[in-house]
């Protein structure tokens, strides 16, 4: 879902849950749930508040059934400010004892020591959850926090287009197909310098990283002896890397050097027949402001198809739900996590057109109009080593500066990847 920037909001929300001591594992304790006593502080992103109220206040009841004599207090926080105040929190000894994390923040407080492990067993369809998913509440074992719903990227399209240059709006539904419809599009559009049929950038490494992904490689293993090593040179990555430059060099008329943060502009102004992104950069290509919006009946999603007839496996996005470690409610704090993910909850998500967290309820999706994209690009997701030394990579723009090596500079793909590596080797196995 779109991280957007807004002042977060407060509200107040009272309920019961069950006291029992603290336990590093948060499981709940063997106290009879109506004697229970305390506060659990609970804090959920904006997007609950806006999208699913109703699912928040059936857990928080159920919650206040179950422990009559506990109060929960429930804040509703924005993505923009959110890590700055979870940091403060965290210092100050202020912490909420349940808090969401976006995906790629779960790492970081992992390995400062902020949260509890918790125990996988105890939460509904964990045998099902989305494996990138719970990957990314994993570390060393053991399990930091719980899959909440999943994100995926897309291809974002203008059908009217497709239809013009290739007597179809659908989106071909394999990689041979597209490539034949690009080149019509391309066709199409010749006169027009700028128009790209495949809007894909040069350091769009999300992408990047999903065709080495689809051949079986890695940004970086995990060697079993402690180390992890950055595996952008061994073949099969290298193989995706060649893939992903031939797409990019083929069909994208841009500057092969510029991001993909607003790539929807392209399509926006008509110079771009496809792209792929995020679900909710459609909504920018035909926003007011932002974007055109006539292209708003044109403008469609579909599955990315990728090689050998499968889809393109997604980065995966979405949220995962916590336990802080120093809550001294952590059993009540894991009990109610555990309903807000009951196969009960994760289907009012599925209702709504978000992806539950699990395979079992996801499945249905992938044949739903609404949800098939980007259902059906989840099962092989991929996420980010989880390395101590992420972060700094990422701040180092390594992938980024590798790309544009590449198709910038022209420095073969054999070598760029070989320097990545060594670049990931001084970064990865270093906390900071």
């Amino acid at each position: 879902m779109a991280a957007i920037g807004i002042t977060a909001l407060a509200a107040g929300l009272t309920a019961c849950s069950s006291t029992a001591s603290p336990s590093a594992d948060g499981k709940a304790g063997s106290a009879d749930p109506k004697s229970a006593t305390g506060t659990v502080t609970v804090w959920l992103m904006e997007d609950a508040q806006k999208s699913w109220p109703d699912l928040v206040q059936r857990v928080n009841d159920e919650f206040a059934a179950k422990y009559p004599n506990v109060t929960l207090r429930l804040s509703y926080q924005g993505w923009a400010d959110k890590v700055t105040r979870l940091d403060k929190a965290l210092a100050e000894g202020t912490a909420p004892d349940v808090v969401e994390l976006g995906n790629t923040e779960t790492m970081k407080y992992v390995l400062s020591g902020a949260l509890a492990p918790v125990e996988r067993s105890s939460f509904e369809n964990s045998d099902a959850w989305i494996k990138a998913l719970a990957n990314t509440c994993t570390y060393q074992d053991k399990l930091w926090c719980v899959p909440y719903y999943a994100g995926a990227r897309v291809a974002v399209y203008n059908s009217a287009a497709f239809q013009t240059a290739t007597g179809s709006a659908d989106f071909p539904k394999t990689e041979d197909e597209l490539r034949t419809a690009l080149d019509r599009l391309a066709d199409k559009n010749k006169s027009d310098k700028t128009y790209s049929a495949l809007y894909l950038p040069g350091p769009y490494w999300y992408a990047a990283m999903s065709y080495v992904s689809a051949y079986g490689g890695a940004i970086a293993r995990f060697d079993g002896s402690g180390n992890w090593h950055g595996t952008l040179s061994d073949p099969k990555s290298v193989q995706g890397l060649n893939h992903f430059v031939d797409l990019v060099r083929k069909y994208n008329k841009g500057d092969l050097a510029v991001n993909e943060l607003n790539q929807y502009e392209a399509m926006a102004r008509g110079r771009a027949g496809a792209f792929y992104g995020n679900g909710y950069e459609a909504a920018s290509v035909t926003a007011p402001v932002t974007g055109d919006p006539t292209l708003k009946d044109a403008v469609k999603v579909a599955t990315m198809p990728g090689p050998g007839g499968k889809p393109l496996p997604t980065f995966i996005g979405g949220s995962d739900l916590a336990v802080t470690a120093k809550s001294n409610v952590a059993p009540l704090a894991a009990d109610w996590i555990r309903m807000f993910t009951s196969g009960k909850s994760e289907q009012a998500l599925a209702d709504r057109d978000i992806l539950p967290n699990n395979l079992t309820q996801l499945n249905p999706l992938k044949s739903k109009p609404a949800t098939a994209a980007a259902a059906n690009a989840v099962p092989d997701a991929w996420f980010t080593p989880l390395a101590p030394g992420w972060g700094a990579i990422e701040k180092q723009k390594i992938l980024p500066d590798m790309l544009t090596a590449i198709l910038k500079n022209n420095k073969p793909v054999e070598q760029a990847a070989k320097e990545a590596d060594a670049a990931i080797d001084q970064l990865i196995n270093k906390q900071g």
